[in-house]
């Protein structure tokens, strides 16, 4: 396993083949921030070609397809899943900026969604058009366009 993300010290390790890696290492910082404050969870990725990281982008490439048919077209970088407070959470970060997290409350009724962050000077995605995002401020990681979507179907 890697070491927890910085967030005082924001590194585009990993993140490197991004055309907008200082932002996606910033949109990445911003969710171990939140993890760290809110949970007390350390917030690690690990390559999306490690077999745990592979694993990871897999399952959210699967819930992406059977949910809303969307495909994304850019290679994954780095991938991560984790369970804190009862939801399983999976994060996707990919070479365009982009990233996909999955929230999956294991108890039935439970919220159960997909997120999408498009990191700074990235364009929306050609699979996303259809989204409408939302604009947030954030000082690791410029502004940030977010979406979501809730899921119908078990996974």
């Amino acid at each position: 396993m890697t070491a927890p993300v910085d967030f005082v010290e924001v590194s585009t390790d990993g993140l490197e083949s991004s055309p907008v890696a200082p932002a996606l290492a910033g949109l990445r910082a911003n969710e171990a921030r939140y993890f760290k404050n809110r949970f007390g969870h350390d917030f690690t990725t690990e390559p999306a070609t490690a077999p745990a990281g592979a694993a990871v982008v897999d399952r959210v490439a699967t819930i992406l397809r059977d949910e809303r048919g969307i495909v994304v077209a850019a290679p994954a970088l780095e991938a991560t899943e984790f369970e804190v407070e009862g939801v399983r959470w999976s994060y996707v970060f990919y070479e365009s900026g982009l990233s996909v997290n999955v929230l999956y409350a294991l108890a039935d009724g439970g919220k159960r969604a997909v997120g999408f962050k498009l990191a700074d000077g990235m364009d929306v995605p050609e699979e996303l058009a259809s989204f409408k995002f939302a604009r947030q401020r954030s000082k690791l990681a410029g502004t940030i366009r977010g979406s979501y979507f809730v899921i119908k179907h078990e996974h």
